[in-house]
């Protein structure tokens, strides 16, 4: 734990744990070139499954069980326009793996004491 020292406060920063499952289901919708394709497709603007079969020129079976995996893991959002699915991605799921990633890069300065304290 370290203590800031703004103006006359002091805050207590408390390291928190990575939730680790959410990580691994983020990191498992991304973990395909597919789905990092319609990603890809979706950082422009939301798009119709349809312009996204054409430019992955994939079946509408294949790009609806990618579509799945991303939607189930919250880094899409599907509506319904009539006979017509919108897809666009959620920013804040994108931002879930970054910090994810941020926290794994920069391990707490205690952690790093301990492990020299016992190999020493």
């Amino acid at each position: 734990m370290d203590d800031l020292d703004v103006g006359i406060l002091r805050i207590m920063t408390v390291p928190v744990r990575a939730d680790t499952s959410r990580a691994a289901t983020l990191f498992h919708a991304l973990a395909d070139e597919i789905r990092l394709d319609v990603i890809d497709l979706l950082v422009d603007g939301e798009r119709c499954v349809c312009e996204l079969m054409t430019e992955l020129d994939l079946a509408q079976s294949r790009l609806s069980w990618h579509l799945k995996t991303l939607s189930d893991a919250g880094i899409v959002r599907g509506r319904r326009e009539g006979r017509w699915n919108y897809y666009s991605l959620n920013p804040d799921a994108l931002e879930e793996a970054k910090a994810y990633l941020d926290a794994v890069d920069a391990p707490p300065r205690r952690a790093r004491r301990r492990a020299a304290a016992c190999c020493d």
